[in-house]
C-alpha cells in the first residue's frame, strides 16, 4: 500500500494593532490517503512442442497479447473500478456529490447536474442551451486548477457534444486543423474513452478536471512472467502478473457532470 499525505488547509489569519493581542488562530489539517496495490495475473499455456516447432515465437506472442489484455484491464479499472481486488476508478470508484455540497476534506468528487434525467437540457434561452451546463462545469473548477485541465467523455456522448451549438448557431466544437493538436471544447482539449459511461438516466458521462493532478497511478515493478513446464506437461505455462495501484489524490481537481435532475 502506498500512501501519502495531502494538505485540507484551514489555516486562519488576522489584522491586529500594535499593541493588541494575538489570540490563536486555527491550524491547518492534513488527510491521509491511502492507495492499495493490486495485482492482475494471467496463465495461458501452450504445448512444448508447439513452441519448438511453430513457424512464429509463440512465447512472444502470449506474452504481447497478455500485455494487451493487461492494458484493457487496467484502463477499465482507472475509470470504472470499484476497489474490490482493483483500483477505485476516476469515476465509478467513489460516490459523487453535489458540488454545492463539495467540502475538500470529505474524499468525493463534486458533481453538476443537467436537469434533464438521461440527456442536456434544451432550448436557446439563457439557461435551456446544453451550452450553458458546459460552460457551468468549467467554472466549477478552481481558477487556478483550469490550467491543463480538460474533458473526458467517450466517443458516443462526444458525437451528441458536438452537435452543441451556441445561441448564435455555431458549434461549440472546435476540430483540429493540426496533425498532433488536440481538438477543443471550450478551449479546452477532449479525451475520449469508451469506459466511460454512455449518457443514461442519472449517468455520469463527462469529467472536466485536471486529470494528471487528480488521479495517480502506481506502477509496482512492471510485468513479470514465470515461464513454468513442470506443473502441466507437456504444456508450459506463462504465469503472467502485475502489480499496481491507482485513486483519486485530489478530489478538488476534477468535475463530473451528471445526467439527472439533480
Amino acid at each position: 500500500s502506498y500512501r501519502r499525505l495531502r494538505s485540507l488547509g484551514g489555516a486562519t489569519s488576522g489584522w491586529v494593532g500594535e499593541l493588541q493581542a494575538r489570540p490563536k488562530t486555527d491550524t491547518p489539517t492534513m488527510l491521509q490517503l491511502d492507495f492499495p496495490i493490486h495485482e492482475i495475473y494471467a496463465a495461458p499455456i501452450a504445448s512444448q512442442t508447439l513452441l519448438d516447432d511453430s513457424e512464429i515465437n509463440i512465447e512472444q506472442w502470449l506474452a504481447d497479447e497478455v500485455r494487451t489484455e493487461f492494458d484493457e484491464e487496467e484502463g477499465a479499472a482507472f475509470v470504472t473500478g470499484n476497489g474490490s481486488n482493483k483500483p477505485r476508478g476516476l469515476i465509478g470508484g467513489y460516490i459523487p456529490v453535489a458540488n454545492a455540497s463539495f467540502s475538500n476534506a470529505n474524499p468525493r468528487l463534486g458533481y453538476l447536474a443537467t436537469g434533464v434525467s438521461g440527456g442536456f437540457t434544451t432550448g436557446s434561452s439563457p439557461g435551456s442551451n446544453p451550452y450553458d451546463i458546459l460552460i457551468d462545469l468549467e467554472h466549477s473548477l478552481k481558477s487556478t486548477l483550469r490550467n491543463g485541465a480538460g474533458f473526458l467523455m467517450n466517443d458516443l456522448t462526444l458525437a451528441e457534444v458536438r452537435k452543441i451549438k451556441d445561441n448564435d448557431g455555431n458549434y461549440i466544437w472546435q476540430p483540429s486543423t493540426q496533425l498532433g493538436t488536440p481538438s477543443l471544447l471550450l478551449g479546452k482539449g477532449v479525451e475520449t474513452d469508451d469506459n466511460v459511461a454512455d449518457i443514461a438516466a442519472d449517468s455520469f458521462s463527462i469529467a472536466f478536471g485536471n486529470f494528471a493532478r487528480t488521479y495517480l497511478i502506481l506502477d509496482r515493478v512492471g510485468i513479470r512472467i514465470l515461464r513454468d513446464p513442470y506443473t502441466n506437461k507437456p504444456n508450459v505455462s506463462f504465469y503472467t502478473t502485475k502489480r499496481v495501484g491507482a485513486g483519486i489524490q485530489d478530489f478538488e481537481a476534477c468535475k463530473l457532470l451528471k445526467f439527472g435532475t439533480s
